[in-house]
């Protein structure tokens, strides 16, 4: 039996609220319907790389649903409605976000469950560990991806009783720290919600965190540490940017007993690539090589996932060549084992790491 993949990063809401794509359906499905009814997703996000029936086909469990709201002076077309001008508009979306999650598995309990607990994540695994079933529900996790959701550290209380278990607190820069193509370090309001979120108990996510802000509040968080969705910079030669980890930071993370999802995307694989460009030469083995040096940093397999940012942003003609959906995440796995990593290696580079980490942090 295929080892159960979990996925640290997929924008799912935003792209259900932007496109109205429709995630119960099969992914060929909504590749079809979205040309005939001429949509702009294909053309703003790419062709999709999610849909249940490729969820069971993968054996993707487990999802970290993003709430992603860009702020105003990010948005790129007129066709994107999740941007937020001040931090109300902000809080209001990313609660319409939420609720669509919530939604989402009220009407569909038998495709999508949340997960806010130990006892919704074990509920989740005993269903895909029953041989008799032939079809389960994904468990969904809210990480919610940039804090200006979060107009006062006072709310982080609601937020968590609303379901939301995990925190970055930047896209771009935010009031809160420095974020991507946002140099910059954790401000007071940062110092502030990274102590009420360590004694609620979020996980805090460095992702696009500059690295300045990152270096701080990996000294400053007392709480557990997770990058849902970032590559290692040092396999990108020429690299001056602040998405990438530079191997410093990365150090710290495994130091913190920090977990980081490796990105199939294209751009972050290969500096020279751009939108348009084909993919070939870009491959799974172009990604194993992300999961190999943070395996070869740590020491060990203990510390590396997948978090794919799927639908985030790009879609099929901007994934590695060998991937067409969501599925085919299962092929890393061969790619490992053909590098020798053994079979409970693999299985936790893609999943049993992030739900180790669940495990333990979970209420």
């Amino acid at each position: 039996m295929l080892p159960l993949i979990v996925d640290a990063h997929e924008d799912i809401a935003s792209n259900m609220l932007n496109f109205g794509r429709d995630y119960t359906r099969a992914v060929s499905e909504t590749r079809r319907l979205e040309v005939e009814s001429g949509s702009s997703a294909p053309q703003h996000n790419g062709e999709t790389l999610l849909g249940w029936p490729e969820y069971q086909r993968g054996r993707v469990a487990v999802v970290f649903s993003t709430l992603f709201v860009a702020p105003l002076r990010r948005k790129v077309g007129e066709w994107e409605n999740q941007v937020y001008a001040d931090f109300d508009q902000a809080h209001r979306m990313y609660r319409t976000q939420l609720d669509a999650y919530h939604k989402l598995t009220d009407d569909h309990p038998d495709h999508f469950r949340m997960i806010a607990s130990l006892a919704d994540l074990e509920s989740i695994l005993e269903h895909w560990a029953d041989p008799k079933v032939e079809s389960h529900p994904v468990g969904l996790l809210p990480l919610m991806e940039g804090a200006e959701g979060v107009r006062n550290p006072s709310e982080l209380d609601e937020w968590w009783e609303w379901g939301v278990r995990i925190i970055g607190p930047a896209w771009a820069g935010t009031r809160y720290c420095g974020g991507t193509n946002d140099p910059g370090p954790l401000t007071d309001d940062g110092r502030l919600l990274l102590k009420a979120m360590a004694g609620i108990g979020f996980t805090l996510d460095l992702s696009h965190m500059d690295a300045l802000s990152a270096h701080q509040a990996l000294d400053l968080y007392s709480g557990p540490i997770i990058v849902s969705h970032a590559n290692a910079a040092a396999l990108l030669p020429g690299y001056d940017g602040n998405r990438l980890l530079r191997d410093d930071i990365i150090r710290d993370v495994l130091e913190r007993d920090g977990i980081i999802g490796v990105v199939p995307f294209c751009k972050f694989l290969d500096l020279g690539w751009k939108f348009g460009d084909l993919r070939d030469s870009i491959t799974l083995e172009t990604l194993a090589a992300h999961v190999d040096h943070i395996c070869q940093l740590a020491g060990d397999a203990r510390h590396v996932g997948i978090g794919s940012d799927f639908d985030g942003g790009f879609g099929l003609s901007a994934v590695p060549a060998g991937l067409d959906t969501i599925a085919d995440l299962q092929k890393l796995g061969t790619v490992l084992a053909a590098k020798g990593y053994n079979d409970e290696q693999v299985a936790a580079v893609l999943g049993s790491n992030w739900l180790r980490h669940l495990k333990s942090t979970l209420p």
